[in-house]
């Protein structure tokens, strides 16, 4: 998937306006944001996309635009197993 893909896009967008919206103290699970999607794109099955939301929270990461967090400390998305959460970056 490219940026240029409108349900990548979309995505992003999700992923960074709930982050936005919770601010740099909190975070979110990456099933709020494929719930988010899949009423976006008016689709029942959410958990078909989270591959979806996982690869764009990579790339998000990567541009460090957002955050992967386990027990609360920053963790590299190498490790994106398991339970973690989104979030904004600390401010520096």
């Amino acid at each position: 998937m490219t940026d240029e893909d409108p349900v990548h896009k979309r995505a992003h967008d999700i992923i960074l306006a709930l982050a936005l919206e919770r601010g740099r103290d909190k975070t979110l699970c990456p099933s709020e944001a494929t719930r988010a999607l899949a009423g976006a794109l008016d689709r029942d099955d959410w958990q078909s996309l989270s591959p979806l939301i996982r690869e764009v929270a990579t790339e998000m990461i990567d541009a460090g635009k957002i955050v992967m967090r386990k027990k609360g400390d920053i963790t590299p998305p190498a490790e994106m197993k398991g339970a973690f959460r989104l979030g904004l970056p600390p401010e520096e």
